[in-house]
């Protein structure tokens, strides 16, 4: 295969070479050049159409379920949702050569020496969309194993910088040894966690647990609770932290331990014992000892980066969680790989709040959707999700379609009720969701070819949280915003202005879309209303083609 240096002059090489040389030597890179082009990268504009037979519900439709390849539907997500999602989690493939990882339309073997660049090329491209759609206080969860751990930590090193790594956490998968393995039995994943912003950015606390509670005791029959000792001293440096202490016994302590402090003054020690909140022990000689109540502790605990299976799951509890709702009879011939309910469950009690928008764009079985659904139900939360799942049609199975009938339907079952595999009625948790397929239209045809229905979905992701269908017998499609509205026009009629002014009545503000926004603004002079140009408007949201 050629290459671009062939053509260069000897000077134009020894230029590159020094410009090489300047550049920092660390970090990681990857053969770009040499790889053959990500197919599915492109420069097209990307609409998304609304499928009512597949949705679920009625609208206003709170949840979407995405259709389509990640990369376009990231791309048509930056333009409605930019800076606005709180959580993503994804379980990207984890090319392990075993026919899990799809570039160009052709599964990647072991044996592809351009193998892991490849995979670099194709998360590299989806994390960059992904960045642009986090909250300022936003994170992301990503799942992975030890094929790419290394190459992934530095390359969400180079997307979201180093000083917003917050954890890698250790998911043990199996709960019993592979004797089968070569060298080590595989027991473990890992789960990389970043955030937009780590100085923003704060973890919920986990819920405390009876055996974190079990510690605490009442030996002295405090009438404030029970309680249990902990270090006054700490190897911290402090200025006012070296001073002798009596015992009640008439003991002296000169000090604290070598090389250590007490972690408050002799005036805030004496302040602490004087409220009976120092243990000396049973016979008073004891080293003294903070008196930590269970009352005084706030609700949780700091979440830690080791997850044992016994409290989230394993590999085995995730496949018989999906045939227990889907009830295929070959679950690896559908989906060999979901996570269990309970992980993804830890994941959102930690990153999410009552009200937070969260995204898997490798949403695979659904698990996200239904962790959603079930930590609302319990808390009372009004969570929403966006699940983007592929069909994974090959030339072999050009009729599969694992969004529609694997990903939609868990959710769907899950929502409505279903019966389990021992015929048991589970009930349903309620929730509805759009089913949205996305459509790549090339910019230059872009004016001819948008639909009003596509425009009007963008319109309403843009503005709102909700999703209605298009109403084409309507003179003009609305939507009510507290004391806002947003209009979209699709065409300039009598009825549709006179719809327009009775809009304005009782509205602070109103956003009018329209395909001839300046003869609209000349037929209506209200300064409440602002008008925008369709497609304009979507086109400079959805930003420059980057198919480079």
């Amino acid at each position: 295969m050629a290459d671009k240096y062939q053509e260069y002059s000897k000077d134009e090489l020894i230029r590159l070479l020094r410009e090489r040389d300047r550049r920092p030597r660390f970090g990681l890179s990857w053969e770009r050049d040499l790889i053959d082009h990500d197919r599915s990268v492109n420069g097209d504009f990307v609409a998304l159409d609304l499928v009512p037979e597949l949705s679920q519900g009625t609208p206003p439709f709170g949840n979407l379920v995405i259709e389509g390849d990640n990369f376009d539907a990231l791309r048509s997500l930056r333009m409605t949702h930019a800076g606005r999602v709180k959580c993503i989690y994804i379980d990207p493939p984890y090319n392990t050569g075993n026919r899990d990882f799809i570039y160009n339309d052709r599964f990647i073997d072991r044996e592809d020496s351009f193998r892991h660049s490849k995979w670099l090329e194709f998360m590299y491209r989806r994390l960059e969309l992904a960045r642009e759609l986090l909250a300022e206080d936003g994170s992301i969860w990503v799942s992975i194993d030890e094929n790419e751990i290394f190459h992934l930590g530095m390359l969400m090193d180079q997307v979201f910088g180093e000083g917003n790594r917050i954890a890698t956490c250790i998911w043990q998968k199996a709960y019993a040894p592979k004797n089968s393995a070569l060298h080590f039995s595989g027991d473990h994943e890992y789960l990389l966690v970043y955030a937009l912003n780590g100085e923003r950015w704060r973890p919920n606390p986990m819920p405390r647990t009876a055996a974190q509670d079990k510690s605490y005791k009442n030996v002295d029959n405090d009438p404030r609770g029970i309680w249990k000792s902990s270090d006054l001293s700490a190897r911290n440096p402090y200025s006012l932290g070296t001073y002798p202490i009596t015992c009640p016994s008439g003991r002296l302590i000169p000090g604290p331990p070598s090389g250590r402090y007490w972690v408050v003054s002799e005036q805030k020690f004496k302040e602490l014992d004087a409220d009976n909140r120092i243990w000396w022990g049973k016979d008073g000689n004891n080293v003294p000892a903070f008196k930590r109540f269970l009352s005084d502790v706030k609700d949780g605990v700091v979440p830690q980066t080791l997850w044992k299976y016994e409290e989230v799951g394993h590999t085995q509890d995730a496949k018989k969680e999906l045939l227990d709702i889907l009830q295929f009879e070959d679950s690896a011939a559908v989906f060999s790989t979901p996570k269990p309910l309970r992980l993804l469950d830890r994941v959102l009690h930690i990153a999410s709040k009552s009200d937070d928008l969260i995204l898997d764009f490798f949403a695979g079985s659904g698990t996200t959707a239904q962790a959603v659904l079930k930590l609302n139900a319990e808390d009372g939360g009004n969570r929403r999700f966006i699940l983007v799942s592929n069909t994974e049609a090959t030339a072999d199975e050009p009729d599969k379609n694992l969004c529609r009938d694997v990903c939609a339907e868990r959710v769907r079952r899950v929502m409505t009720g279903y019966r389990n595999r021992k015929g048991e009625e589970v009930p349903g948790l309620g929730g509805s969701f759009a089913y949205l397929r996305t459509r790549r239209i090339p910019t230059e045809r872009l004016f001819r070819a948008v639909q009003h229905d596509q425009i009007w979905t963008a319109l309403q992701l843009i503005h709102g949280d909700t999703l209605s269908p298009y109403d084409p017998e309507a003179p003009l499609q609305r939507l009510a915003l507290n004391a806002s509205k947003v209009i979209y026009l699709p065409s300039i009629s009598e009825a549709a202005v006179e719809a327009v002014q009775t809009a304005l009545q009782g509205a602070a503000q109103v956003v009018v879309y329209s395909w001839q926004a300046p003869l609209l603004a000349q037929r209506i002079d209200d300064a409440r209303a602002s008008f925008e140009p369709i497609p304009e408007y979507l086109v400079n949201r959805f930003g420059a083609g980057t198919a480079q």
